[in-house]
C-alpha cells in the first residue's frame, strides 16, 4: 500500500488578542486563525517495525531537539483507538522551527489526520479533536484546518469565511523565539476583542499583543515588519503568533514575488504561497 500524504500547512495568525491569564496557567485569547496552501509534508505507512526520519532543511533542527509532537500524536492516536501497528511515519521539515507559524502543531495534526485515513476513521471524528486539545493548544485548529476564529486557548473554534487564493507571503529573519518567554513578556493589558465584519476587515483592525515583547526578545523581527510594511501592493502585514514569521497580504502575486526578492535578498527564510480555505 502506499503511503499516505498529508500537508501540514502553516498555520497564520490573521489577528492575536490577548484578554487575561487564565487560573490553568493558559492565556484567554481571541485568534483569527488562517492556514497557507503550503507547510510541511507527513508520510504514513503501514510497517514491520515503528519509525521516524526526518528530511527537509530543518530536519537537523528538528532533530536536535529531542521530543517530537508527530511521535506524540501518533502513539496518542494508536493507544486511542487500540490500533496495535507497528507504523513508518516521515516527516519532509520546510517550515522553520519555532518560529509562530504552528509548525510542530500543524505536523501533529497532519500525523493524526493521516492515520484517520490510513485506518478508516473519519476525518472529522470527534475523538481526533479531542487527541489533539491533548497534543497542545493550536493542534485542534490545524487539524481543522479552516479559517476560523478561536477563542478560549485557541482550541474554542468558529468556521468564518476565509481569503482563499489570497497571496501571501512569509518571512523568517532566522531566529527562534520561546513561545513561553514572549507569553511571560505580555503586559498583561487587555485592549479589547476582535471586531466583527469580513475578514480582511477584523484582521485590519485587529493586532497581535505578542508583537511587542517579541521585538523586545528578537529585535530582527523590526526589520521584517519595516520591508513587508512598506512593499508596494501590500494589504495588511503582521507577526504571526509568538514570533518570529511574519506574513504580509497582497492582492497581485507580482506584488508578493517582488516582496519576497527583496526578503531573500536579506538572507531571510521566505515563502510564496497562497491562503488556503
Amino acid at each position: 500500500m502506499s503511503p499516505i500524504i498529508e500537508t501540514a500547512p502553516a498555520k497564520i495568525n490573521l489577528a492575536l488578542h490577548v484578554r487575561h491569564r487564565r487560573a490553568d496557567g493558559y492565556h484567554e485569547l481571541e485568534t483569527l486563525f488562517a492556514f497557507a496552501e503550503d507547510g510541511d509534508r507527513i508520510e504514513v505507512a503501514v510497517a514491520e517495525v515503528s519509525a521516524f526520519t526526518i528530511t527537509g532543511p530543518f530536519a537537523a533542527e528538528l532533530e536536535a531537539g529531542g521530543d517530537n509532537l508527530v511521535t506524540r500524536a501518533a502513539a496518542a492516536f494508536c493507544a486511542h483507538f487500540g490500533i496495535a501497528a507497528h507504523h513508518a511515519i516521515m516527516l519532509h521539515k520546510v517550515l522553520p522551527i519555532a518560529s509562530g507559524i504552528g509548525g510542530g502543531s500543524a505536523d501533529a495534526a497532519a500525523t493524526l489526520r493521516a492515520l484517520a485515513r490510513l485506518h478508516g476513521i473519519a476525518p472529522d471524528h470527534a475523538d481526533l479533536f479531542g487527541i489533539a486539545a491533548g497534543l497542545g493548544a493550536d493542534v485542534p485548529a490545524c487539524l481543522l484546518g479552516r479559517t476560523t476564529l478561536g477563542r478560549g486557548k485557541g482550541d474554542a473554534l468558529e468556521v468564518i469565511a476565509g481569503m482563499p487564493g489570497r497571496s501571501l507571503l512569509l518571512v523568517n529573519p532566522g531566529v527562534a523565539v520561546s513561545t513561553a518567554a514572549v507569553f511571560a513578556r505580555w503586559d498583561g493589558v487587555d485592549r479589547g476583542r476582535i471586531v466583527e465584519g469580513d475578514l480582511l476587515a477584523r484582521a485590519v483592525a485587529g493586532r497581535n499583543d505578542l508583537e511587542a515583547p517579541a521585538r523586545a526578545l528578537a529585535p530582527a523581527i523590526d526589520a521584517v515588519l519595516a520591508l513587508l510594511a512598506g512593499a508596494p501592493g501590500t494589504l495588511l502585514s503582521r507577526m504571526s503568533g509568538s514570533g518570529a514569521t511574519c506574513f504580509a497580504l497582497f492582492d497581485d502575486t507580482a506584488a508578493c514575488h517582488d516582496a519576497a526578492n527583496a526578503a531573500t535578498a536579506r538572507g531571510w527564510w521566505t515563502l510564496e504561497t497562497r491562503l488556503g480555505a
